[in-house]
């Protein structure tokens, strides 16, 4: 996990590994209030997998606005960048998420961060009038 943990030494690595990718998989669903519970117990917010994918980038790419709007709520960070450098906006604008990226701007992402940046997506996938 990244960004610390209430867990960390009370779990092993392979434990730690498969609450991720629980957490991960609840981020994909939409599953916000069982999310929740996680982060409640000491999960952190900005929590990412072994690809850099955070909780909130996960949500935001499928499309989950209910989840992007709770996470960014508890403080997840809208402008983390996986590995690949991409970012939860980019995302969410490739996968033609309107309401996450609303939400995402109101939160503050950056439009200029990542490859390819939000603005370039933007273009690319016709949804320029989002960023406006």
């Amino acid at each position: 996990m990244t960004g610390g943990s209430a867990t960390r030494g009370s779990l092993t690595p392979e434990q730690t590994r498969r609450v991720v990718s629980v957490a991960a998989d609840l981020a994909r669903e939409g599953r916000t209030g069982d999310l929740l519970e996680f982060v409640a117990h000491g999960l952190p917010v900005d929590t990412a997998d072994a690809a850099g994918n955070t909780l909130l980038m996960l949500a935001a790419y499928h499309g989950r606005t209910g989840t992007v709007r709770a996470l960014l709520a508890l403080g997840a960070d809208p402008d983390l960048r996986n590995d690949r450098d991409q970012s939860a906006i980019a995302g969410a604008l490739f996968k033609g998420a309107d309401g996450v990226v609303t939400a995402l701007r109101e939160a503050g992402a950056d439009l200029d961060a990542g490859t390819p940046t939000a603005r370039v997506a933007a273009a690319l996938f016709g949804a320029a009038h989002l960023l406006e």
